[in-house]
Parts: structure tokens; sequence; C-alpha cells
């Protein structure tokens, strides 16, 4: 239950650490073998013969044993999730150096930040369609112990198409004791889902953008399509959206995940965003900073835009209403060490976001009169209609030309004025010279 657990000798570092060279490749899968019959969470996670199949040098073996000796809290600190941190380095380094494709199973820490403290999936059932390395449940569980609650209360399900990307996930959660359903297998969400019939109340999700090539012919009158129509072949952007739609609760159930720029304001799924709009399952649009690790946008759908009371608080009728922020100008807090300029959101930031959200939603706010230019605006059913039900948050929200600010004829004056400045030093500077050479005598033999 709290992630511990107790390995047979020969799984045991002791054991490792001290096994000769050329008998490494042989203990190591000896050691994970035992891990995951031992383990019911663990099983499947390791593939069969992974040292002694592999062309590894018995020393090269060695000195990677080695250095994981070397890791200590002498050095790192008293990091309680030590093995965790180094695993979530690695992933995040592999992802940031990857294409899309190659980094979908990891979102970035104040990206996933953002949707938790958002949505606040502290209780009840939490599911990810494409879960990846379960990079969102351990951050969403994180949040919650640091807010003091109880891990246990929240049933996490999950389902990865990628086999390697599934056995990482499973071992990224049972690593940290955390009960979870990823299913029996890694398949894909679409062709075979594996948790059909199922409703939860909270999802979160990172989909691979624009993903090409997850059509199948039997998709076509598929159950999750039959209220809104076909979602374009071409990329699942929607189909993403519509499968979370179907597992939601239908009175009470809340999503919040990334998509794709695009999904926003394209024509080949107009009539889809049309209804979903017009079924009020479209709460909430936030843009995030380009310099992000990830270049995408935040969605939030809402089952139940009412009102009632909800984690303590008393929420209004938002019906026919969406908020829309844009975060595009926070990067003030550069990532060191980065080549390219990257930022990132600090836990201030994402809780004025999570605070503004928060306040729309509740009793006693205006949505007509919601808004602050450059950051956020309240928007009707209407007005989205007019702009041809387009999501994109620069239609609505009030951009100022900050040009319009300059005193113009102040500004020529200061620039003339730093002009003749100039000249005035260089004409100086020219007198001086001249004064330098007088006296000095030139002889030719």
């Amino acid at each position: 239950m709290d992630g511990t657990y107790a390995l047979p000798e020969e799984a045991r570092w002791s054991t490792i650490i001290n096994t000769p060279a050329p008998q490494l490749n042989v203990a190591l899968d000896t050691a994970l073998r035992s891990i995951a019959t031992g383990n019911a969470y663990l099983k499947g996670c390791f593939v069969e013969g992974t040292f002694t199949q592999r062309n590894l040098g018995a020393n090269d073996i060695k000195k990677i044993v080695d250095e994981v000796n070397k890791i200590s809290h002498k050095t790192f600190g008293e990091e309680k999730d030590l093995i965790g941190r180094v695993y979530e380095y690695f992933l995040k380094e592999f992802a940031v150096n990857a294409t899309k494709e190659e980094g979908e199973f990891y979102t970035p820490h104040d990206a996933v930040q953002l949707i938790a403290t958002v949505i606040e999936p502290f209780d009840g059932t939490l599911y990810d369609p494409c879960c990846g390395s379960g990079g969102m449940f351990i951050q969403s569980t994180e949040l919650v112990k640091a807010r003091q609650g109880d891990i246990s209360r929240i049933n996490i399900y999950g389902q990865e198409k990628d086999a390697a990307t599934y056995r990482l996930a499973k071992m990224n959660l049972a690593l940290r004791g955390i009960s979870h359903n990823l299913g029996s297998e890694n398949d894909s969400t679409f062709s075979n889902d594996l948790h059909k019939g199922l409703y939860f109340d909270y999802i979160m999700a990172n989909p691979p953008f624009n993903l090409k090539g997850w059509w199948d012919d039997n998709l076509k009158n598929d159950a999750r399509w039959t209220d809104y129509g076909l979602p374009p072949e071409s990329n699942a952007n929607y189909a993403w959206i519509l499968h979370m739609l179907s597992h939601l609760k239908p009175l009470s159930g809340v999503a919040g995940f990334l998509l794709a720029n695009g999904a926003l304001g394209d024509t080949d799924a107009l009539e889809i965003r049309k209804r979903l709009i017009q079924n009020d399952k479209v709460e909430a649009i936030i843009i995030l900073p380009r310099e992000l690790f990830i270049t995408t946008d935040i969605s939030v759908t809402n089952q139940n835009k009412k009102g009632g009371r909800y984690h303590g608080r008393e929420l209004r009728n938002r019906e026919h209403e969406i908020l829309f922020m844009d975060l595009r100008r926070w990067t003030e807090n550069p990532v060191k060490g980065e080549q390219k300029k990257k930022v990132q959101l600090i836990t201030e930031q994402i809780q004025r976001v999570a605070d503004l959200y928060h306040q729309w939603q509740s009793v006693g706010t205006n949505g007509k009169h919601f808004a602050e230019p450059e950051l956020y605006r309240s928007v009707g059913i209407e007005e989205i209609e007019q702009n041809n039900w387009t999501l994109v948050p620069s239609k609505y929200i009030e951009f100022i030309d900050h040009d319009l600010e300059i005193d113009y004829s102040k500004e020529m004056a200061r620039i003339q004025q730093e002009m003749r400045e100039l000249i005035q030093r260089e004409k100086e500077s020219l007198r001086m010279l001249e004064e330098s050479f007088k006296g000095i005598g030139y002889g030719i033999e």
C-alpha cells in the first residue's frame, strides 16, 4: 500500500552490486523476473531477457551498476521519492529531445499541475485514455497529498497503446504504491476500449496531436459518435474528445485535457464543435505560453454547468457561457539549462489561473462583465455563433495595441536630444585628438 516491496534475495540490490561482471546480465534478468512474478501490479512490466538477449558488454553493465550505486540521499538530499525523481528525469530528457511521436508519453509537470489544480481530481475515479507513462496520475496524486488528501480515495483507470510505454506506466505507478487499472494489456483506445461502459468523475489526458492512421472502418457506427457525427479520419483530435465525453459521468463529470492548436478553429470538425458548444460541453479554453515544452492549449469539459455545490463552493448557472484565457504573455520564468528559450509556469501562476476559473464558476460572478484585457473573458454563445463557432481565444479576448500608448512627440524629442548629445561628444573627442597632435614634428631622411 505504501509502495514498499519485500523482494526475494536474488532481486535485492545487495545481491546485484556484489555479482561479478560476467554474471550480471543473468543476475539482472533473474531479478526482474522475480519481481514481476511476485507482484500483480508489476506483472508484464519487464521484457523477458532484457539483458541476456542483448549484446551488452559485461564491463559496460558493471559500470552502469556502479554508477547507479553512487545514487544516495547524501548526494541528492532527503528526497523521499528519489527513484521516481531519477526515473522522471530520464523520461523528460527523452521527451524534450524527441519528436512529438516519440515523446507522447511525457507531459511537462506544470501543464499537468495546471489541469489538476483547475479540475481538482481529489476523490472518485480518474481516467486517462492515452496514459503514456502515467505522469498525469503521478502528479495528480502528488497534488492531492500536498493538500493533505488521501490518495486511497482515488481510483485510477487508464489505457495505453504502445507496449513499452504501457510497461513504463505500470512500473511508474507501482513504484509509488498507486493502485491502478490499466487494462490487461496494451491496446488502441479506439479499436478496443478496455474500459467500455465505465463512467468516470474526472478525465485528464494529453492525446497525441493530429494523430493519423487511427481510423478503422469498424468504427463507422461506433456509439461514441452518435450524437455528434463522424470525427474526421484525417486526424484523431475530435475522436479523442468524443471518446472522453463518452466516459464522463453524465451529470457531474469534469475533464481537462491538452488539445492540438488547430482543433480550436479547424473547418473539418466545425459541425462537431458547434454541437459540443450548443450542448454545453465546453467550459473553458486556456492558451498556454508557446515557449513551454509543449505547444498546445487546454480544454475543460464540464457535464454540469447548471450550478450547485461542488468541492465546497457554490457554483452558478454557466449554461451557454465559455471562459477564454490566454497565458501567452506569461514568459517571465525561464527554464535553466535549455539551449532554446523555454519557460515554465510556477505554482503562483497556476494558482492564479485556478482562482480565476473558480471565481468565474462561483455564485456572485456576472459572466457578462468577467474580463481582463489580454488575459481572460467570459463569452456567451451568441457571440461564439457570430464567429462561426470558433474557440480561438484571440477572437474574443481584448488585446491592446501598446503602440498607441506611445507619446510620439515626446519620444522624437528624446531621440533628437540624445542625437545632439552624441554629436557633441563626437566633436569633443575629435578636438581632443587634434590637440594631442599639436607640436609633434615629423622628419624624413
